[in-house]
């Protein structure tokens, strides 16, 4: 039976300073780091001793430290792997959130919404962004290990949990499955019927002990 653990990073520099996260580099807040450990101790209690674990995670500053919490519980490397980005915005990147409200062209509520444009220079389509997530996901299913661990960001769940329920990539431009900063989301597919089940979608109890 596989168990995929996905992991959105906790709080970063972006969330508190207003500007625009996708491929900013920010960085953990000292409240973040401390949620990425109360995660690595959760993932941890979740899954028996001696179980083989791979872990993968997204290249930026967040996500990889978030990810060497959970790697230093379980003795494995995290495979980085860019492909698990947020999505990019572009030139707004780094810039005020207002910037990005006053320039932003929502989807239509009926018609193109995966190759719709946002009216942002350099941001990418939701289908370009959903492609290299679901590419990933493809690549990360064909390993045999039954224990895997993802650590992504809250946008890019969205295109992961799609991607496990195997919903078709031209039906994604609807899909939203909202999860926290800092949540853990469980996927588990039987060794029987093969079914893709969502176990918990964005679960944070375990950043209790993280706060104060």
């Amino acid at each position: 039976m596989r168990t995929l653990y996905v992991v959105t990073h906790p709080e970063a520099t972006h969330h508190v300073e207003g500007v625009v996260g996708g491929w900013h580099d920010s960085q953990l807040t000292p409240a973040g780091v401390r949620a990425a450990v109360s995660i690595a101790q959760a993932l941890r209690a979740r899954i028996p001793d001696g179980t083989e674990v791979e872990l993968f995670s997204s290249d930026l500053q967040r996500t990889r430290r978030t990810a060497d919490e959970v790697a230093e519980r379980f003795g494995v490397e995290p495979v980085l792997d860019r492909r698990l980005r947020e999505k990019s915005y572009g030139e707004a990147g780094g810039r005020p959130q207002e910037w990005l409200d006053r320039r932003f062209v929502p989807p239509p509520a009926v018609g193109e919404r995966m190759d719709h444009d946002e009216g942002v220079p350099g941001a990418e389509t939701k289908a370009v962004w959903a492609q290299r997530i679901y590419a990933t996901m493809d690549e990360i299913l064909r390993s045999t290990c039954e224990q895997q661990i993802i650590v992504t960001h809250g946008g890019s769940l969205t295109c992961v949990v799609a991607s496990w329920i195997k919903m078709p990539i031209e039906s994604a431009g609807y899909a939203s499955f909202r999860a926290p900063s800092g949540s853990i989301t469980t996927l588990r597919e039987d060794d029987f019927f093969h079914n893709r089940q969502v176990v918990s979608l964005g679960d944070t109890r375990h950043l209790q002990s993280a706060q104060g």
